[in-house]
């Protein structure tokens, strides 16, 4: 280990009381045994450290050595290296990792929003006095609503006269929820807005997209197609990505929305993810590409 990534380590460890070398973010964790951890300090601590060793090789060799642990992940607490995924699993098990949290231990109550019609469906859902909702939020967010009694270990919050309950692996990520009730071509359905859902590449249909456009909203509709290609077609309006777009991207506002297609949408789907990855959040992908287009929007736009 050189000595800059031993003081760069150290340092780490001295400023912060509770930090996790893992795969990944907090938020994004990258690997299962990461995101076991994650789980598991989201249950006890409101806040906590975490440093990707995938951004730097040399710091994720280097925290082995000083471990003499051979894996990823690594938590220290207060400075003292506590183990990997397994041991911190067992502790917290056994109630050993919350007494070595001591009084760094500190949940945040979550708040969670529910519209009227929701209110009054989940409401009339809860039959037992000692029933509620159950509301998970998986690590990759994946959402699930339910009518049960709560787990004794549950965080339980009021949510406009409805009990609701979630994990407290789930709280950091429920924190903010609104739960709706939409109609959906099958019937009424709960719709679920979560401000701490990672961003990811949306889809828009060629008519969802024809219908923005028509309505003037501000969008930057971008071909990541070849010069060959939009000889052929074109879907008025879109931009070509070279140098100069590439750049305007770049520099401009990580809110502004942003379209991509392609031909038939794979190129593009690679291309929107990079934006996301770049930070932007209100990316699409043009379901089908430019072929969709032609088919279901403009005829007159050339397939090939």
């Amino acid at each position: 280990m050189t000595p800059e990534t031993r003081e760069k380590i150290t340092h780490t460890l001295q400023e912060n009381p509770v930090v996790l070398y893992m795969k990944g973010t907090r938020s994004v964790p990258q690997c299962g045994f990461s995101g076991r951890v994650v789980e598991i300090l989201n249950g006890l601590l409101t806040e906590f450290t975490t440093v990707n060793v995938l951004a730097d090789a040399e710091l994720r060799e280097g925290i082995k050595e000083l471990s003499s642990w051979p894996t990823i992940p690594q938590l220290y607490v207060r400075g003292e290296f506590v183990g990997g995924a397994d041991i911190v699993a067992a502790m917290h098990e056994s109630g050993e990792l919350a007494e070595k949290l001591g009084e760094l231990v500190s949940v945040r109550t979550p708040k969670v929003t529910l519209s009227d019609a929701a209110r009054a469906e989940l409401s009339q859902a809860i039959e037992g006095a000692n029933e509620c909702i159950r509301l998970d939020v998986s690590p990759t967010f994946e959402h699930d609503l339910a009518v049960g009694v709560p787990d004794p270990r549950d965080v339980v919050v009021e949510a406009g006269g409805v009990r609701v309950s979630m994990p407290r692996g789930a709280v950091g990520r429920a924190d903010g929820i609104r739960i709706d009730l939409v109609q959906t071509p099958d019937g009424p359905a709960f719709k679920i807005d979560n401000p701490n859902e990672p961003a990811h590449v949306k889809r828009i249909s060629p008519a969802e997209l024809h219908a923005r456009l028509e309505r003037g909203e501000p969008l930057l509709l971008v071909d990541v197609r070849t010069p060959e290609e939009r000889e052929i077609a074109n879907i008025a309006g879109g931009r070509a990505l070279d140098p100069g777009l590439h750049e305007e991207i770049g520099l401009g506002p990580r809110e502004r929305t942003i379209v991509v297609y392609c031909h038939h949408g794979s190129r593009s789907q690679r291309a929107a993810q990079e934006l996301v990855e770049q930070g932007f959040r209100d990316v699409y992908n043009l379901v089908g590409g430019i072929n969709a287009w032609s088919m279901d929007v403009d005829p007159d736009v050339p397939m090939y």
